[in-house]
């Protein structure tokens, strides 16, 4: 019988190919995406479209409002950067996000019997964001094997990072390898109405250095580049 492990799956690239890898080591993928105000609901429209066909088991979809506390770019009406990915915190950071659906995935992994959890973060071709580093990550799988009864019962919860140490060209290399369909996954953090990417915003490009690096064209529709 397959272990269970839990993706944390918005329907982008990252992600996308962080679930097809949990599937090679023999996971039986659970995907976790959220509605919590963002911006780019497009997204969302491509996780619940796709998460199944991608390979998930079930997939689950949470909802809350972080436009309530804004901050970000992604949940305000503060406009997004266009200008390049810069050295500093860019204002399309989410304060406290990975915390939050780190939390959510580890409460449904308990639920599941699960001791795995997936996520896509990155350290490398990343925007620099505080919640993606490998300190974060083994702080928060610290405390999960604290504050959970599996933990305390000696059965140790992991989180997965399998991203993290590798550039956007090496994970589209992989992603393609392992049969990955990046036609059905969206990144871009202010597309049109219609869901083309704009090309210009961090997560455009650093999506669209990536495909450069490997020498593939990007299948997803951009309306401009």
């Amino acid at each position: 019988m397959q272990k269970k492990a839990v993706i944390l799956y918005s329907g982008g690239l990252d992600s996308t190919t962080c679930m097809a890898i949990a599937r090679e080591q023999g996971f039986a993928p659970y995907a976790l995406s959220f509605s919590y105000g963002q911006r780019h609901q497009h997204e969302l429209e491509v996780a619940k479209l796709n998460a199944r066909p991608m390979g998930a088991v079930d997939h689950l979809l949470v909802e809350f409002d972080l436009r309530k506390m804004g901050g970000s770019a992604l949940t305000s009406d503060i406009e997004v950067p266009k200008h390049g990915v810069g050295a500093e915190i860019p204002v399309t950071y989410v304060p406290a996000r990975n915390t939050i659906f780190l939390s959510f995935a580890l409460g449904w992994a308990e639920t599941l019997d699960s001791l795995d959890i997936f996520i896509g973060v990155n350290a490398l071709d990343y925007s620099g964001y505080p919640d993606c580093r490998p300190e974060f990550i083994a702080a928060f799988e610290a405390m999960a094997n604290l504050g959970t009864k599996a933990g305390v019962e000696g059965r140790h919860i992991r989180i997965h990072t399998p991203l993290i140490a590798l550039t956007k060209a090496e994970i589209i290399k992989k992603g393609l390898e392992l049969g990955v369909d990046y036609s059905k996954t969206h990144s871009c953090y202010d597309p049109s109405e219609d869901g083309a990417a704009c090309g210009l915003c961090d997560s455009c490009r650093l999506r669209l250095k990536g495909f450069s690096e490997v020498g593939v064209a990007d299948p997803v529709r951009y309306s401009r580049s």
